[in-house]
């Protein structure tokens, strides 16, 4: 069953991020989504756009004591044409309050990263991993190309709560040999503590999955696959789902068949190298198109994802891949989806839109699994004050508490982070 979110058709909105799309009506099939009175939206912090920093679009991380780590995009102790070079962050839960703490600020230039886009990954030693957009040297436009970076409690004892942590560049991106560059959406770690993530550049400029290979404390850079800009896809933003086997789920914006609406692709990790499979190839329609956020896999195998472009209200949809193969729409939401969807232990999904919902400011949504299909509730409808415009995955811990960021509203218009508690 195919179900829609019930609420007016808000205004087209401009995108903080580089990627916009110009949107498209298409037809399709109307059922009602029922709305949740039932959910608390808590403002963790209210971002000022001072050493806080602004716009934390990418959303938020957990380590394994249950602290939130996240990134801004602007502001931080940084200059970077004045408006700070973004940092990153950190929450932590005591005696019931979250207390915010900055734990570095970009610098740009040749010996560090600046303006993060993509979330950080809490690697297996513990420690914060991300990457940067810009920074790394004098490459890309004389911004720098990015930067993968690795960030620890400093070494030396600091009694100030505001001690900012030690940050290693693990790699510059425009020196490796293997044309990476502009590193976009967020890193995974495999069983091993490799790291994967998609990049722009690559051997055709249509963007790659590069590898980082870490040895004591040196990292070797590697393009596992390029895209060809064809049918197999262009430029991927999502972050790589890796299975069990060591298989990569993914999806690239552009490309495939059509006229380029995006692909849906694994690839198979034999031993000697990897095979690219086409999934799907988003064709802009009732199907949607320009995936930004990648795929979550349930216990059977099924593949569940959203896109930005297309479906019942021009932007976009969350679908469903089977074990089969076949690709169904199950819901269509009147905001783009941006972020990665999260999956309880029940298989229901939670996600966010960019806009809609009762106030236009975006949405948080449920999608339960039925019998004869998926039932849709909106957990909230974002205003001004609690943040406006989401574009963050969401993140869920074990009580069912939900957790993610918007890119502009709170108290100071530059954006907050939350947490919906059922």
């Amino acid at each position: 069953m195919l179900v829609t979110d019930n609420a007016v058709t808000p205004s087209r909105r401009v995108l903080p991020k580089p990627v916009m799309f110009a949107l498209m009506l298409v037809a399709a099939m109307v059922l009602a989504a029922r709305t949740s009175q039932a959910q608390t939206l808590n403002v963790l912090h209210n971002f000022s756009g001072g050493a806080d920093g602004a716009q934390p679009d990418a959303g938020l991380a957990f380590d394994r004591a249950g602290n939130l780590y996240g990134t801004t995009y602007f502001g931080g102790g940084g200059n970077c044409h004045s408006g700070g070079c973004g940092g990153v962050f950190k929450l932590a839960r005591k005696n019931g309050v979250w207390i915010f703490t900055p734990l570095y600020d970009f610098q740009g230039g040749d010996n560090d990263g600046a303006s993060p886009m993509a979330p950080v990954t809490i690697g297996p030693d513990g420690a914060v991993y991300g990457v940067t957009f810009w920074g790394g040297g004098s490459g890309c436009g004389g911004q720098g190309c990015g930067t993968a970076f690795r960030l620890t409690p400093g070494a030396s004892f600091c009694s100030s709560a505001l001690c900012r942590w030690a940050e290693t560049i693990i790699d510059k991106f425009q020196d490796d040999p293997n044309q990476i560059t502009t590193p976009f959406g967020p890193m995974a770690f495999d069983s091993a503590g490799n790291i994967y993530g998609p990049i722009w550049g690559g051997a055709s400029g249509n963007g790659a999955i590069y590898k980082l290979t870490g040895s004591g404390n040196s990292w070797t850079s590697s393009v596992i696959y390029s895209f060809t800009g064809g049918s197999d896809g262009a430029i991927s933003m999502s972050r790589p789902n890796i299975d069990a086997a060591g298989n990569i789920y993914g999806t690239t914006t552009f490309g495939g068949s059509g006229i380029g609406f995006g692909t849906l692709f694994k690839l198979v990790h034999n031993g000697a190298g990897w095979t690219f499979n086409l999934l799907y190839s988003f064709q802009g329609g009732s199907d949607g198109g320009h995936p930004e956020s990648g795929v979550v896999l349930d216990s059977a195998g099924n593949l569940y994802g959203c896109n930005t472009y297309g479906g019942q209200f021009a932007f976009g949809v969350v679908y469903e891949v089977n074990t089969t193969g076949t690709y169904s729409v199950i819901y269509n939401p009147r905001g783009s989806c941006f972020g990665d969807l999260a999956m309880d232990n029940a298989g229901n999904l939670y996600g966010t839109t960019y806009s809609g919902g009762s106030d236009d400011g975006g949405t948080i949504f449920e999608l339960s699994p039925s019998g004869s299909g998926w039932t849709a509730t909106i957990l909230h409808s974002f205003a001004g004050p609690e943040g406006a415009y989401p574009m963050s995955s969401v993140i869920r811990d074990p009580s069912g508490n939900l957790y993610g960021t918007t890119t502009m509203g709170g108290n100071h218009n530059y954006g907050v982070a939350w947490q919906l508690t059922p």
